[in-house]
């Protein structure tokens, strides 16, 4: 049987996607995982599949004294990257970015081991961006993406084919709703948001008028109430997002294309650009402008205003009828057929020498 690595990791965001092709990948491939001791094995524990611990190291934005050793600790990446490589032998390496993704694909380099990438993101993260001239091609999520780079290819964004089969009526059974309200579902990334969090608590009052509430909202000291579910963490957000009538979330290119794919309507809160490179802006107002959400900027956040915006969100039928008519077929078959003719090419290639 053929083999395969994925790679890609630092958040959920870099992962995610790689879970969602697994399934078909796993018809054709033996596969394992390269990557860190992080969120990225979190998700992909239950899977079964032979996870490979390498020691990342993660660019601090904004700190030269924190990057001093960055040179250093990645040579340590790669060999380490480069050791689990030559112990799997596989046919190709498929990555989808972060940081954990530039040591792995150096490593396959070497090797001699072809890379596709994976871009999510509207413009390219640093990652692939370095990593971009080493793989036969950089698939992309947005059009227009691939249109900046020399190798980019338009293939969609991958979403995860059990977000399409939950059950309404069991979800609201699940979480403990009656279904006499319309739910929001509220989460601000893999591991929550702060500022939403803290919003959120304090115009709970005001909400659960409207609303009957699922909060994902990562780690902490919270309390249940009567219409208001809050979670640590979901692993079936199938059941979340089956529940939901309105979705308040950040911004993160993943969750677009899932709330697109399940016409769910959604006010974006992206996060602050002062804390990022600035993609959730650029993905918020992606979708923004062509109608099919709403926006808040972190900036504007507060009780009253997160309030009154989800008011507009739940009335605005417009976006909804938008949403429904918005053309959208998750990629992952795209993507593993673009995986399929690199390895068939490989492996031609090494039967001919």
């Amino acid at each position: 049987m053929k083999k395969i690595v994925l790679t890609g990791g630092g958040s959920a965001g870099h992962a995610v996607p790689n879970l969602a092709l697994l399934p078909l990948l796993r018809q054709k491939y033996e596969v394992a995982y390269l990557g860190t001791d992080g969120v990225e094995k979190r998700i992909f524990a239950p899977t079964g599949i032979a996870f490979y611990t390498i020691p990342a190291v993660k660019l601090v934005r904004g700190s030269v004294t924190k990057n001093l050793l960055l040179p250093v600790r990645l040579v340590r990446s790669v060999r380490r990257a480069r050791s689990v490589l030559k112990e799997i032998s596989p046919d190709l390496l498929f990555s989808k970015g972060g940081y954990v993704a530039l040591p792995a694909v150096l490593a396959a380099k070497k090797l001699g081991i072809p890379v596709l990438t994976h871009e999510s993101d509207l413009t390219p993260g640093l990652a692939n961006k370095l990593i971009a001239g080493r793989c036969r091609a950089v698939l992309t999520s947005f059009p227009e993406t691939a249109q900046k780079l020399k190798n980019g290819k338009f293939v969609g964004s991958p979403v995860r084919q059990e977000l399409f089969c939950a059950d309404k009526a069991a979800a609201l059974k699940k979480y403990g709703f009656s279904g006499e309200k319309p739910v929001l579902l509220c989460f601000g990334g893999g591991s929550g948001s702060a500022a939403i969090n803290a919003a959120l608590d304090k115009a709970l009052p005001d909400l659960l008028k409207h609303w009957d509430i699922l909060h994902i909202r990562g780690k902490g000291h919270f309390s249940k109430k009567e219409g208001y579910v809050p979670l640590e963490y979901e692993q079936d957000m199938a059941s979340a997002y089956a529940c939901a009538d309105c979705v308040l979330s950040r911004a993160g290119s993943n969750t677009l294309f899932e709330l697109l794919a399940l016409k769910k309507p959604a006010l974006l809160i992206p996060l602050d650009n002062r804390r990022s490179r600035g993609d959730q802006a650029q993905n918020a107002e992606y979708f923004l402008k062509r109608g099919l959400c709403r926006v808040l900027p972190e900036k504007q956040l507060s009780p009253a205003r997160l309030t009154k915006e989800l008011l507009a969100l739940s009335l605005d039928k417009d976006l909804c009828a938008r949403l429904a008519r918005a053309p959208f077929t998750p990629a992952n078959e795209r993507i593993v057929r673009e995986i399929d003719d690199l390895a068939a090419r490989t492996i031609r290639s090494r039967e001919q020498k």
